[in-house]
């Protein structure tokens, strides 16, 4: 089995190359308007705003209908959407943001500059999963016209301008949230948004659609009449409806790793491995450090030893992942520290940290019994419980897995924490303060927002670390601070990084410009066109 990872992992490098080597040019094609984008969104989101939930299937339809004040090139440089310009003054306490004139929300209402200042007041510093922190050092917003946005910090905050997309920072219309619960306003299920499509049905169990917006600030876009967000549950179902043309593009490896290899040699489809640039996705097992055997950090190194990571990325994931070594992904090669500590696959250390903490195996070579909670978002996830529940078997560890939907899984892992071991994946981003830290920092402990701090943890010096570098201007600085941090967390080990993901689309061979930034994957459909030339069909 080993062999399928490898082969999967070198065609995996091939087609990154054949991507970059054949991604057509939007300036050197003409696309063509019209058309109906049948798309896979897998599971079905619990809301469709990302300003209060940040799981994957809200964020790929919330990208759509929400634009932000930039998206993020395949270089991961910021452009204008928007903001149409911006500025940083030198001591980095003051950014200035010029919006676009004449947009428009959904609802016909003028977008302006009081939108922007309500949304960072009062979702971005507030209740967004990934924003507190970054944002908690903007002390004012001046608004002096109605398309001028001026931040005051009071101290500098280095990660802005990398999370400010349309999911990243979401802007909300002020006239619809003012003075609501913003948690449970309507709107968050029938979105209002300001980009290049509308919401228009959510059918649910079966379906998104989404309409053209005729009134879009940039001219002639989107190109397509409409998308359908469907809902598929069985993964056998969705490359079938793939391979027959019925759905057009799939996101977030939408399709069972025995099946890529084979749709991506048929003429009639694509498979592309650009636009998660920005995400730097990583998969991770929590450990709840309230359980009485996980409270016990040498229970935790212990069950560190006994999984083969690099088993996990080969026969589980087929090669789509490699081995993590910390919590800051090797893609972020500013922050990423290779010299923390490490776990290697050793059973009988595992074994010996086990009897050192006092959890011998009784006469059913049992010592202790864990439940596993796993993402609820495909087989991929499945599969990882199935070999976590083996490898633990092996040095006395039994592991029930518990299967169920997304809201049970939000609910028992962030709010009720009624777990003992939950598997799930993350974003790191390009800066660890927009993705990583909200899994260690305490002050989001009570406070159930998803994705943040699952296991529990608290350490006093990691909460100072991560607010010292939330401030710091200096950017060596801040890597000595992230540092630490990583050597801290891999000791202590709350969370043991599994697998760096790499997640692919597979989309219809005639659907151009599918992939056209590095947050493609949450990002807007608006560049997507059909080509109905006879080549084509």
């Amino acid at each position: 089995m080993t062999s399928i990872g490898s082969k999967s992992r070198a065609w995996l490098a091939a087609l990154a190359v054949a991507a970059l080597a054949t991604a057509p040019s939007l300036a050197a094609e003409s696309p063509k308007a019209g058309g109906t984008l049948t798309a896979i969104v897998q599971p079905e989101p619990v809301t469709l705003t990302p300003a209060t939930n940040t799981a994957q299937p809200t964020q790929v339809i919330a990208g759509n209908i929400f634009d932000g004040l930039v998206y993020y090139d395949l270089d991961l440089k910021p452009q204008p959407s928007l903001a149409t310009s911006w500025s940083v003054a030198p001591d980095g306490l003051t950014i200035s943001f010029r919006l676009r004139s004449g947009v428009k929300w959904h609802d016909g209402q003028p977008f302006s500059a009081a939108d922007v200042k309500w949304s960072l007041e009062n979702v971005w510093k507030t209740i967004h999963p990934r924003n507190k922190a970054i944002f908690e050092n903007v002390s004012s917003v001046e608004t002096p016209d109605e398309q001028t946005v001026i931040l005051h910090l009071s101290k500098p905050s280095l990660p802005i301008l990398s999370v400010i997309n349309g999911v990243g920072a979401p802007i909300l219309p002020k006239h619809l949230y003012e003075g609501t619960d913003v948690l449970n306003n309507p709107f968050n299920n029938k979105p209002v948004g300001t980009g290049a499509f509308v919401f228009k049905e959510w059918k649910r169990g079966e379906y998104v659609v989404l309409e053209r917006n005729p009134d879009y600030w940039e001219p002639n876009k989107p190109y397509l009449d409409k998308i359908v967000f469907k809902v598929i549950p069985d993964a056998g179902a969705r490359a079938a409806a793939i391979e027959k043309g019925a759905v057009q593009y799939a996101a977030f490896n939408a399709v069972p790793f025995r099946d890529v290899e084979r749709l991506a040699r048929l003429p009639s489809l694509k498979v592309d491995t650009r636009g998660y640039d920005w995400l730097s996705p990583l998969l991770y097992l929590d450990f709840n450090v309230d359980n009485p055997y996980l409270k016990d950090s040498r229970v935790r190194q212990a069950i560190a030893h006994a999984i083969d990571k690099e088993a996990i990325g080969k026969v589980v994931w087929y090669g789509y992942g490699k081995p993590a070594v910390s919590p800051v992904p090797s893609t972020l090669t500013a922050f990423h520290d290779a010299s923390v500590a490490q776990y290697p696959f050793d059973l009988k250390k595992a074994e010996a940290l086990l009897d050192e903490a006092g959890f011998k195996r009784g006469n059913d070579g049992v010592r202790f019994t864990l439940n596993h909670d796993f993402l609820p978002y495909g087989d991929d996830y499945k599969r990882t419980g199935e070999y976590l529940k083996q490898a633990l078997k092996r040095v006395g560890i039994e592991v029930n897995i518990r299967s169920q939907d997304s809201a049970a899984f939000i609910k028992r892992v962030y709010a009720d924490r009624d777990f003992d071991i939950a598997s799930s994946w993350n974003g790191a981003f390009p800066d660890p303060q927009i993705g990583v830290v909200r899994a260690y920092w305490s002050g989001w402990l009570g406070t159930k927002t998803p994705w943040t701090n699952g296991s529990g943890y608290r350490n006093a010096e990691v909460d100072s670390l991560i607010q010292a570098a939330a401030i710091e201007g200096d950017p060596a600085k801040r890597v000595e601070d992230f540092n630490r941090f990583q050597q801290i967390v891999l000791r202590e080990l709350p969370t043991l990084p599994l697998l760096e993901l790499h997640f692919f689309t597979i989309h219809a061979a005639a659907l151009k410009g599918a992939v056209s930034q590095a947050d493609h994957s949450y990002g807007s459909l608006k560049n997507a066109w059909f080509d109905t030339s006879p080549a084509q069909n």
